[in-house]
């Protein structure tokens, strides 16, 4: 064990822990190039002066978004004289309407924010604010589908461009869901007139890369292998593109290698720390699941642990479930925590929303099984899902309500 004066000592496995963290920009965003270009077209007419449409930007976790928009955030810094003032959010704290327009006027007028005035006085405020010098707000919403009444954000932020005579509203939305506008009012999506660019997951390659020009600014020099960061690499691949992940894992093992007072950081490590890392981000993605997609979810775990109704499909390694009958389950485990399940429209876009988080896998059948439905395979052991499952459905230390009646 390494004692408190080991820990304080310098690192002889770590030159720079701060390059390592996903928080962390880069001077340049490798495989991102044309991105960047697409989000600087779009803010372009902002920084000139003029009203610019709205970007919303979508793709899964660690696939690059919120890094090429902090990127480019710190060019905008860097232009003279320009009108645009920009808002950087995490939505994940700033959850409400108030939060974010309070955060938007903190931003830019700390001392009103902290007056302690309700949402319509920071409104009339951040309209006069925006008018008297025609400014264009840019107000960049991470993970905007966590906001909990994101249809009277959206409405209030757009509405400012048709209550001021000058200046205006630019909107800049980031989200793992692609299909979460569905879910406005038609009176919010009315005034979004905007582009949307998606970002692809990153290919085992491009991890590489990513992975070797960390390890030159953030490791000793040759203390981790090359066949580390290929394994990493091809690992974060599997698991959906995500270059978070690919860094969490090489970090970890980097620890792990510390602690164990090694050289350099091998494949050992490196195998032991993907699972470390693998837990972390499941529980992560779940934490943050809506409600229903978590009870959906949980639906496909119990039928994968039970072997679902239909047994006969299954390889031996892994078992596929009809959709059919996890949707009956879902129907069951809402009336059981006393809640209205969803149409199967809604069931359909939790479906793919929870595929897109890389949780599940879907199927179509094709001819031959009970004409043509989707099969569902659940991509994490289903005892480990189900536990943490019901942590955050019914709580710690409570039990599953048991449903009334099975799917047949």
């Amino acid at each position: 064990m390494r004692s408190l004066s080991d820990m304080l000592a310098d690192s002889k496995i770590f030159a720079n822990r701060e390059v390592l963290s996903p928080h962390f920009t880069p001077h340049k965003l490798i495989f991102r190039e044309k991105q960047i270009n697409d989000i600087e077209k779009s803010l372009a007419p902002s920084l000139k002066g003029d009203r610019g449409r709205n970007l919303f930007v979508y793709g899964k976790t660690g696939a690059g978004k919120t890094s090429c928009i902090k990127y480019v955030i710190e060019e905008v810094k860097g232009i003279p004289n320009t009108r645009a003032r920009i808002s950087y959010i995490n939505c994940r704290i700033y959850n409400s309407r108030f939060r974010v327009l309070n955060k938007i006027i903190g931003d830019h007028m700390p001392t009103y924010a902290k007056r302690g005035y309700g949402a319509v006085d920071l409104y009339e405020k951040l309209t006069s604010w925006i008018e008297e010098d025609n400014k264009i707000l840019v107000a960049v919403l991470d993970e905007v589908d966590l906001v909990k009444d994101l249809d009277d954000l959206i409405y209030t932020l757009t509405r400012i461009n048709s209550d001021i005579k000058a200046g205006g509203v630019t909107l800049i939305g980031i989200s793992n869901k692609v299909s979460f506008k569905d879910e406005l009012d038609p009176r919010s999506l009315s005034t979004l007139y905007e582009t949307e660019l998606v970002f692809a997951p990153y290919y085992a390659t491009e991890l590489y890369a990513i992975l070797k020009d960390r390890v030159s600014a953030g490791f000793k020099k040759d203390v981790v292998e090359d066949e580390v960061l290929h394994f990493i690499a091809a690992t974060s691949a599997k698991e959906g593109g995500d270059a978070r992940f690919s860094l969490k894992i090489l970090t970890k093992a980097g620890e792990l290698a510390e602690e164990k007072e090694n050289p350099k950081v091998t494949m050992k490590e490196a195998q032991e720390a993907a699972k470390l890392a693998e837990n972390e981000i499941v529980y992560d993605v779940i934490s943050t699941l809506p409600e229903h997609q978590k009870i959906v979810l949980y639906a496909v775990a119990m039928l994968t642990q039970s072997g679902g109704s239909y047994k006969k499909l299954t390889d031996g390694v892994d078992t596929y479930l009809f959709s059919g009958e996890v949707y009956h389950r879902y129907k069951s485990l809402t009336e059981g925590v006393h809640k209205e399940a969803k149409s199967e429209r809604w069931y359909r876009k939790y479906l793919s929303e929870l595929e897109m988080q890389g949780l599940i896998a879907s199927y179509e059948s094709g001819k031959g099984i009970r004409g043509h439905t989707k099969l569902i395979k659940l991509l994490y052991p289903p005892k480990k899902m189900c536990d943490l499952l019901e942590k955050e459905i019914f709580g710690k230390g409570t039990e599953e309500p048991v449903p009334e009646k099975e799917a047949e």
